[in-house]
């Protein structure tokens, strides 16, 4: 059999040296087996002289160990990468291959110390917690529990029920890096490699690379699909070993909108906190319920979210020449040695205006959102939970320096997600709930427009509800030409006139696709509109002294302009939260 690779032209004369015969044929049959070992053996045997010790140099003092070469074989014959039939169909399912992702995932959550089931024990201290939490937030929120019942997860339990969400995310820059690694590829490095194509390994012996996958466009997109779904499946993998909930995230990724707690990872959290396993299962309890609460009573909270991570995932621009840098550095075209090239800390380009404009209201979302759960759970467990104060400190300090989430964010879609302004939006909604009670305090989310704002910080141009940055509306409602994340809001709502008035009134929602509406409303070709003027006879300059965009058309017709990042506060942590 023919075993073919991309090589560079300065590598032909590299010879082997440190690795013996002896030692390569071992390696093969504790990979392989004792008959797959030998037959790979005796493939090797026959290649050419030059492609063998160009092998066996790279082979040299680097071999996986074998258990690993086992487990990534599993993952690409579970990712569909057997035959050439199934690598053109992963193509064309999209720029991510969420089984082999998934493969690689499930690997590392069910690793060694993993637990694979949860005891009695366990189960009953969690489902203890979490009644008990659902009793006390009876009493402060006006939400009601979503339909179901909360999970109790294993490690690789998270990772079956999440991945989907992380893949959907994930999928916008997966595809701008694919479409710029065939471009970067075919128009500058086409001249530069030979036209002998590699397998999957790096080692000894490649996985050969079918005949029909020899089209350098079509390799590459291969290639560059499966280093990125590893990339995504190492990721969640990690992660499985330190998230607690189901809305660690601060959104809702979880196929159950009840919630879910990770019992062995629970446990371990409260044994490096030194404080009671029961107490901290009750506040892990309170704040994953409250979530739940939270995103099952505002249905429009979830597609915003999306919508605002889609728009920033499609402003991901690719430095081509720093992509180029790391395939010149790749020493030889396989998904391990080109995960430099797709991956967005080396080559991403950061900080576009369509970027900063969605981070901005991403930011503002998750700090009201985190913001309201905070206050929430904080008067929920005060009378019952000593510790309460510490534990929220510490969950304060995490978000502070970015957690396992927001490093998976970061390093997937290159979305550095902070709520940095947790502290003033919990004290805002705490503000709330005591002046105007706690049914007043929840009806602020029956619309996005009725959301109160936070106060705008030093060099903010405008403040969420437009008004001046110096003169910051604490508290206050936004009038109806923009949400709290800057983006239009629906028809039929009332403007309110303030956190504290009372006259906040409930839009009606019946019949209204928020998941189709808001991404409309967030397209990026809607982003040229801006300068357009306005139907209706209320709506003059915004903060910028133009006119709203009246393009749009989506759950209202205020139109507000969803891209207009001055209306949004501009969210840089406060000294509060860097201590």
């Amino acid at each position: 059999m023919k075993v073919h690779r991309f090589r560079r032209c300065d590598d032909t004369k590299r010879k082997t040296t440190g690795m013996d015969d002896n030692a390569i044929h071992q390696w093969l049959i504790d990979c392989f087996g004792q008959v797959q070992g030998e037959i790979a053996w005796n493939q090797l045997s026959q290649l050419p002289p030059e492609v063998r010790d160009q092998l066996m140099h790279q082979a040299s003092g680097s071999l996986p160990k074998p258990d690993d070469v086992r487990a990534l074989m599993q993952a690409f014959s579970t990712g569909g990468l057997n035959s050439i039939n199934d690598m053109e169909h992963t193509i064309e399912q999209g720029p991510v291959n969420v089984k082999l992702a998934t493969s690689i995932a499930l690997q590392q959550a069910n690793a060694e110390g993993s637990e694979q089931s949860f005891s009695a024990q366990e189960a009953d201290a969690v489902r203890a917690a979490m009644s008990e939490a659902n009793l006390w937030l009876d009493t402060v929120s006006d939400f009601a529990p979503p339909q179901g019942e909360p999970q109790i997860l294993t490690r690789a339990g998270w990772v079956e029920s999440t991945l989907g969400a992380w893949a959907r995310f994930a999928a916008p820059v997966a595809q701008s890096m694919s479409d710029a690694l065939s471009s970067v590829f075919s128009e500058r490095l086409g001249g530069e490699f030979g036209t002998e194509v590699s397998g999957i390994f790096a080692g000894p012996v490649p996985i050969p690379i079918p005949e029909g996958m020899k089209d350098p466009a079509k390799l590459i997109k291969l290639l560059g699909n499966t280093s990125f779904s590893m990339q995504l499946g190492h990721a969640a993998g990690d992660l499985s070993h330190s998230v607690r909930g189901g809305f660690d995230q601060g959104i809702a990724l979880l196929e159950n909108p009840a919630g879910a707690i990770i019992a062995q990872n629970a446990t371990a959290y409260a044994t490096s906190l030194g404080i009671d396993e029961r107490e901290v299962l009750s506040f892990l309890a309170l704040q994953e319920l409250a979530h739940a609460r939270l995103f099952a009573s505002v249905p429009w909270l979830m597609p915003r979210f999306e919508a605002l991570i889609g728009k920033y995932a499609r402003g991901v621009d690719i430095d081509l020449d720093a992509m180029e840098e790391q395939l010149r550095g790749a020493g030889a075209m396989d998904p391990e040695s080109i995960s430099s090239a797709v991956n967005l800390s080396k080559v991403g380009m950061s900080d576009s205006p369509e970027q900063r404009e969605a981070l901005r209201g991403l930011e503002t979302m998750l700090a009201l959102v985190e913001g309201w759960v905070d206050a929430v759970t904080t008067r929920a467990g005060m009378a019952h939970l000593d510790h309460i104060e510490q534990l929220r400190e510490m969950l304060r300090r995490e978000r502070a320096v970015g957690g396992p989430a927001e490093r998976t964010f970061e390093s997937l879609i290159g979305l550095q997600l902070r709520p940095k302004r947790i502290r003033e939006a919990a004290a805002l909604w705490e503000r709330i709930g005591t002046e105007d009670g706690v049914e007043k305090r929840d009806a602020h989310w029956s619309h996005p427009d009725l959301l109160p704002t936070l106060p705008a910080e030093d060099g903010d141009h405008a403040a969420v509800d437009g008004t001046s940055a110096t003169t910051p509306a604490v508290g206050t409602v936004s009038d109806g030409n923009a949400s709290a994340d800057g983006t239009p809001v629906g028809d039929g709502a009332s403007s309110g006139d303030g956190a504290s008035s009372g006259n906040a009134q409930t839009p009606a929602r019946t019949g209204i696709d928020w998941d189709a509406e808001l991404t409309k409303l967030l397209d990026d070709e809607d982003r040229h509109d801006d300068g357009q003027s306005a139907d209706t006879d209320d709506q003059g300059p915004d903060a910028n002294g133009e006119n709203p965009d009246k393009g749009h058309e989506g759950p209202g017709d205020n139109g507000a302009n969803p891209d207009n990042g001055n209306e949004r506060p501009d969210d840089r942590p406060t000294d509060a939260d860097n201590r």
